[in-house]
């Protein structure tokens, strides 16, 4: 018998609630800005990118899901995570939604999971607080070890993090993430840290994983290509706000958007990109965004008018995009 029983599913209008719904997520600290007007939608099953520059605000986003905001945030809009709300949540609703809805991979293991504890310890201590037996708690954590290519299962829960690689310990958070059968998977920069052969072995984990469970995942990611190969949909997130949304190959194909543009240019690629084009200047701190469109400074496409106020949303081909001149024939 599973020891962990499927939960019934969430439904809206009769239909299953998708597993993460951002509307209009505004973030601010104090008389700081930090996120404008983000909407992001991950629906079941679904891998969803989200790309920008460091500091463009991708990782707020994501914790925006759990509720993880810095103290003293003030939010605005409407989070919700297989129709639960997040954002207006008490404790005990924000302690469910972390516990059965959403979980998190870090790019970090060795900063995310306890250095003097074991293993073990990491892997039931969720599954103890949500009721289940120590004796069934560890033959589950063992077999999610197993899942997840950990080599003798039960030995390694007896381990503590300093005795496994940078990648092995990665597949333990992974185990972690996925103890509660979550609706929604966030990872935020999950291969980083880890060289090429493991970072592939671990997105073919998370992709195989999430296929088997239905889960919807939303995937922070600095590499370009890795998020064209493995995401249905993807945002582009520049100064705290969503500059572009298409399908991951419209978006490769044909974007539309100046900084997405910019940052396919300033990628190194196997697939054909002859030149490296560096993206003039540097991207503005959350908190330094001007009125009018936040790239117009390093835009080669820029005029008078991206000065004005913040670009409007609107489609272009395949594209949402929030730019005046998007497209080619812009340039």
């Amino acid at each position: 018998m599973k020891v962990l029983e499927k939960r019934a599913k969430d439904t809206t209008d009769g239909t299953a609630a998708d597993a993460l719904d951002i509307r209009g997520l505004g973030l601010s600290l104090g008389p700081v800005p930090l996120l404008a007007d983000v909407t992001v939608r991950v629906a079941r099953g679904e891998t969803v990118g989200l790309v920008g520059e460091s500091g463009s605000g991708k990782s707020l986003t994501a914790r925006s899901a759990l509720g993880m905001l810095p103290r003293g945030a003030r939010a605005t809009g409407r989070v919700t995570v297989a129709g639960r709300d997040v954002l207006g949540a008490g404790r005990a609703a924000l302690r469910d939604v972390r516990r059965h809805r959403a979980a998190m991979v870090f790019q970090d293991p060795r900063s995310a999971i306890n250095p003097v504890r074991r293993v073990g310890d990491h892997l039931t201590e969720g599954l103890r607080a949500r009721g289940v037996p120590a004796k069934a708690a560890r033959s589950r954590a063992a077999d999610l070890l197993a899942q997840v290519g950990i080599r003798d299962p039960r030995g390694a829960l007896r381990r503590y993090p300093h005795e496994f690689s940078g990648g092995m310990l990665q597949r333990v958070m992974i185990a972690g993430a996925l103890a509660a059968e979550p609706d929604l998977l966030l990872a935020d920069e999950p291969t980083t840290a880890l060289d090429v052969t493991t970072q592939a072995e671990v997105v073919g984990l998370l992709r195989r994983l999430q296929a088997e469970r239905g889960t919807g995942m939303l995937f922070v990611t600095h590499d370009l290509d890795l998020a064209a190969a493995i995401c249905d949909r993807i945002y582009v997130m520049y100064a705290g706000r969503i500059v572009e949304e298409a399908p991951g190959a419209a978006l490769f194909a044909e974007p539309a958007h100046p900084y997405t543009r910019a940052l396919l240019e300033a990628s190194p690629s196997l697939h054909g990109r002859a030149e490296i084009r560096a993206i003039k200047g540097a991207p503005r701190a959350l908190a330094e965004a001007p009125s009018g469109c936040a790239f117009r400074d390093r835009c080669p496409r820029a005029v008078e008018e991206c000065a004005a106020g913040v670009p409007e949303t609107r489609s272009h081909g395949l594209s949402a995009v929030a730019c005046l001149r998007p497209g080619k024939e812009a340039a």
